[in-house]
């Protein structure tokens, strides 16, 4: 591995109190290039543009995807990333079905490592606070043909971050957009399945909703994600959630909170979601919650649903009653070093780089 330490570090300018979420980048970022049939050197770089051409084949020909991660750094200092593993399997699993070259364990383990010490000052400490940091495969050949891009680039950038949609949302169930068909690319993190997204859901927002819940793209009669998360529906004392698929992403909050529910004693059904089962249970007063979990988000509550025409509202449950609330709090404090972690998901970053000054 390469590590070049910027000269020019930014970090006397962060203020933790006051940052952009998604526009702030600390001062590093990993390159690696593949050329040749291999994979280059990691190189741990300061954080700046890069020179492409717009006859890029990532951009032309959507050879693009990447994942969602934090760091969290505790009362004492000490920084943790949360379950990276299931990230670099997704990664390549992503990459896979986008005809793309697998990353290795080391280049993204050990990639992520050194750029998360490197620039451990970046990441704030406090409720709700962390470092969302995004790893990404592309396509970088310059040529204007329909094919397999012979060059990429595996990168990483990353981003403080604190809490978001803390406010009950309310979302719309689609009956007409789906975000993902049998037989495509729903199970991966595409950067062309958030393009996609952006339509639909600004429709949505023109009708007074914050968010879609997506549904099946043959019969609209199953729910599958809301937005950029997993769903999760809650009647009576029981949760359910949609399998994951090839048009559902394995999502790692979603994993965690099942099996969370489960540690708590709490029901979990992984199975299809049928919209009129959950408008009936709203009807006749069954329907308790339903939320979406997410990396950046990690739990959004939604307070009304709507669906042709009608704006359906969700109780509004008292704090210590809701199941998404008390999972996102076993979540976070196990994220935060501020509870045992009997899973082992917990992953410390050792000190082996001196922290750009």
């Amino acid at each position: 591995m390469i590590i070049q330490k910027s000269t020019n570090p930014r970090i006397s300018t962060f203020d933790p109190d006051n940052f952009s979420f998604g526009n702030t980048f600390i001062d590093h970022m990993v390159i690696c290039e593949y050329e040749n049939g291999k994979w280059g050197d990691v190189k741990v770089m300061p954080y700046g543009g890069l020179p492409f051409s717009p006859a890029m084949m990532g951009v032309n020909y959507g050879q693009a995807c990447f994942e969602g991660m934090k760091a969290y750094k505790d009362p004492n200092g000490d920084v943790f990333l949360f379950r990276p593993e299931k990230n670099f399997e997704r990664i390549n699993k992503s990459a896979k079905r986008l005809a793309m070259p697998e990353v290795t364990e080391e280049m993204f383990l050990d990639g992520l490592k050194a750029l998360v010490d490197i620039d451990r000052a970046w990441i704030p400490q406090g409720e709700g606070m962390s470092l969302y940091i995004r790893p990404l495969i592309f396509a970088t050949e310059e040529a204007l043909k329909a094919r397999i891009s012979n060059k990429y680039m595996f990168a990483i950038v990353a981003t403080p971050a604190k809490s978001y949609y803390t406010e009950p949302v309310s979302v719309l169930i689609s009956d007409f957009y789906s975000r993902s068909a049998n037989g495509g690319v729903g199970s991966a993190k595409a950067a062309g399945n958030y393009a996609a997204s952006f339509y639909p859901t600004q429709l949505a927002i023109e009708q007074g909703y914050e968010q879609i819940i997506w549904t099946d793209d043959a019969t609209h009669e199953y729910f599958e994600e809301s937005g950029t998360m997993n769903v999760f529906v809650r009647i009576n004392d029981t949760i359910y959630t949609p399998p994951t698929s090839e048009k559902i992403l394995d999502g790692v909050t979603r994993d965690s909170f099942i099996q969370l529910a489960k540690k708590r004693g709490i029901e979990v059904k992984v199975e299809p979601i049928a919209v009129k089962t959950v408008i009936e249970a709203q009807k006749n007063g069954t329907l308790k919650e339903v939320w979406g979990v997410g990396t950046a988000v990690v739990t959004s509550v939604f307070q009304a649903l709507g669906y042709k025409g009608e704006k359906l509202m969700l109780p509004s449950l008292p704090a210590e009653e809701s199941f998404a609330l008390a999972l996102q709090k076993d979540l976070v404090n196990i994220q935060t070093n501020h509870a045992e972690d009997p899973f082992g998901w917990r992953v410390l970053v050792e000190k082996k780089i001196m922290e750009t000054a």
